[in-house]
């Protein structure tokens, strides 16, 4: 059965900009085209575990995510079909018992930290980018959206950062770079890539019908 829709992959660090990335590509093809899918939503399930030992789990390994169901989810979004999305909560650790449904959409755009690292969801993806922004500037940005908008304080966020984040980095998501279509530097700033991307989607687009 041949696909219905166009599956773009954007992965790099965490705070390197690929939900800005999303959102102008979003905004650019027109919202009612568009659906964003990201990777931290398929977080596994771990209601049954208590608070301080979900506060204990790396969250920046590969087995912290159900990718099976999110490799699932994005080839039926590719069919034309509907899901049923999961919601996670940052500040529990946990997934939401609702849904939200999703689809049917003729672009899915899905953004997360090891997208690329996961050959199941790579052989879907049209279009595979890494976004490729300095340490430095990922971290800030990191440090920044947890205390805002995800109650942490800055102690636990370094700790996190230096206990997980960073050696996880360096063990999956850098290596996957070699996977990607494009690369882009500056990520959601590059405008001059973000029009090549929108013209190459378009391409696809056409290529369908």
């Amino acid at each position: 059965m041949g696909k219905k829709g166009i599956l773009i992959g954007i992965a790099g660090a965490s705070g390197s900009g690929k939900t800005l990335v999303a959102q102008n590509l979003y905004q650019t093809l027109g919202s009612e085209k568009v659906i964003i899918i990201q990777e931290d939503a398929y977080y596994k399930d771990l209601s049954h575990l208590s608070f301080e030992e979900r506060t204990r789990v790396n969250y920046d390994h590969p087995e912290a995510f159900d990718h099976a169901l999110l490799v699932e989810h994005m080839d039926r979004l590719l069919q034309g079909e509907r899901i049923q999305h999961p919601i996670y909560d940052y500040t529990t650790h946990s997934r939401k018992k609702e849904f939200r449904e999703v689809g049917p959409h003729e672009i899915i755009i899905c953004e997360g930290i090891l997208l690329l690292s996961i050959p199941e969801l790579r052989d879907l993806m049209d279009i595979k980018i890494y976004i490729d922004t300095p340490q430095d500037i990922c971290f800030i940005r990191r440090l920044q959206r947890d205390i805002h908008e995800r109650g942490r304080s800055v102690d636990s966020v370094i700790a996190q950062y230096m206990k997980t984040v960073r050696p996880m980095f360096m063990q999956f998501v850098e290596p996957s770079k070699r996977f990607a279509d494009i690369i882009i530097p500056r990520g959601g700033k590059n405008s001059i890539a973000i029009d090549i991307l929108k013209s190459k989607i378009e391409e696809l687009l056409s290529g369908r019908k």
